[in-house]
């Protein structure tokens, strides 16, 4: 039995402890023994993939929160683990025949072999005064087998963390897949509809918002009553930075979301300064700035010290994107004419120009494995999301023609990439595969834009 813990962010004022306790594959028969090391692949018939149930989890304390938040779990952990379309789904309307199990020790495995299951995915929640401990397993239905197993102690306030983290987890065993059920979405929003403060023309607010991966939680980060756009997540996930026009010119501010502290590393002196996005080691930041005349690129430190001008050039360039490696620098210039897509070594030397299309902007680096970069493109009234495969130049289109579609992002894994779009009258993100499958809208409210994935 291991044991670890670890610390995951519930609010934006505190974190929460999430203690887990975990084994490898064990036989039903012999719960209290010293599990064996051996793991259980869970497999479908052959070309098929493996089909999955996900039942309410069992309420073992009978208030009502945690009768509800057995629900919640058995709800949220079937739709993170349907958002990978690696398991087949089994639709949870049809549980309706199996009887209710009343404990991890009574399952009707039968009955869910015979609606096709090969995996099952059960638990336990009970009350530990504020703090829920939720018990977990995966079994193999055929073989009546643990495949996994953890227990798992955290605050009652967020029932759906326990679900996202069972999640990520059931994928790394199963499939040594990296999920993104905890991973974050932050965005821009005039949702509140405040009005500037200061100004003599009417303007709204824009506000720094974040959500769960799928549209979840969404909760408001800056209060300035100001211009604040652009945000953009730090590699570790607990601090964003971002342009705000709160002093007057724009300038990069960071904010320590779960400290409930501000940094502004550049303290500006008139120039204007945007569009930061930190390097993946989360030593430094890319940036647009006009500090030397025309707007181009430069890289600080993360502090605001050893700024250094990475694009020299009479045109506007701007927009930088890191490469995961952090050597190279992708970026959006119009010195070729129109916008197009450059990449340089981050040293400043090796510049090239990527695409030759009508317009293009806003490039975005994929995580490794793949090596690609999604961009906005022109492609009649509005632009769509295109992604450039840079090793072989195959280009692929991902939205056709619904609104105006812009400043894609990728998730932590690559396989999906979120993005703003007007095909529902006002400006709202979604999410769609790296194929261009599995369209999903996350915000309602306001218009949004100009998202970012957490890693």
């Amino acid at each position: 039995m291991r044991r670890t813990i670890l610390v995951l962010a519930t609010s934006l004022a505190a974190a929460a402890v999430l203690i887990i306790t975990g084994h490898a594959a064990q036989s039903t028969a012999t719960p209290q023994q010293q599990p064996p090391a051996v793991s259980l692949t869970i497999t479908g018939e052959p070309g098929a993939l493996p089909r999955y149930a996900v039942p309410d989890f069992i309420a073992l304390s009978s208030d009502a929160e945690t009768v509800e938040a057995a629900k919640t779990i058995g709800q949220a952990l079937w739709d993170d683990l349907n958002f990978e379309r690696e398991f087949d789904m089994i639709p949870r309307d049809t549980y309706a025949s199996i009887p209710a199990a009343r404990s991890l020790a009574s399952l009707p495995f039968d009955r869910w072999r015979e609606l096709g299951a090969d995996g099952l995915v059960v638990g336990t929640v009970e009350r530990q005064g504020d703090s829920l401990r939720v018990e977990v397993r995966l079994f193999g239905v055929k073989a009546q087998q643990s495949a996994f197993g953890r227990e798992y102690v955290a605050p009652a306030s967020n029932s759906r963390l326990f679900a996202h983290t069972i999640a990520d987890e059931i994928f790394q065993t199963q499939l040594a897949l990296r999920g993104v059920a905890r991973t974050k979405i932050a965005f821009v929003s005039d949702r509140d509809g405040e009005r500037l403060t200061g100004t003599v023309e009417t303007r709204t607010v824009k506000e720094i918002y974040i959500c769960d991966y799928d549209g979840a939680n969404q909760r408001r980060v800056t209060v300035n009553r100001s211009l604040n756009i652009n945000p953009t997540w730090s590699p570790d996930g607990r601090s964003l930075a971002y342009t705000s026009y709160r002093r007057g010119a724009p300038d990069i501010f960071i904010s320590m979301i779960y400290q409930g502290t501000i940094e502004n590393p550049l303290h500006s002196k008139g120039e204007e300064n945007f569009l930061p996005v930190w390097s993946p080691d989360g030593t430094k930041i890319a940036f647009q700035s006009n500090r030397d005349g025309n707007p181009e690129v430069y890289v600080m430190n993360r502090d605001g010290s050893g700024i250094r001008r990475l694009t020299n050039h009479p045109a506007s360039d701007g927009t930088p994107t890191w490469s995961p490696s952090g050597t190279q620098v992708a970026f959006t210039s119009d010195r070729s004419g129109s916008p197009q897509i450059y990449v340089v070594g981050a040293d400043g030397l090796s510049l090239r120009q990527i695409t030759r299309e009508s317009y293009c902007d806003r490039p975005t680096w994929s995580p490794a494995p793949y090596n690609e970069i999604a961009y906005s493109a022109r492609t009649g009234p509005g632009f769509d999301i295109k992604v450039l495969d840079l090793a072989t130049g195959e280009r692929r289109q991902l939205t056709f023609g619904e609104g105006s579609n812009e400043s894609p992002a990728y998730a932590a894994n690559g396989r999906h990439i979120a993005f703003s779009s007007t095909r529902a009258g006002k400006r709202h993100l979604y999410t769609i595969e790296r194929t261009g499958k599995d369209l999903r809208q996350l915000t309602k409210a306001g218009n949004n834009q100009t998202p970012d994935w957490s890693k």
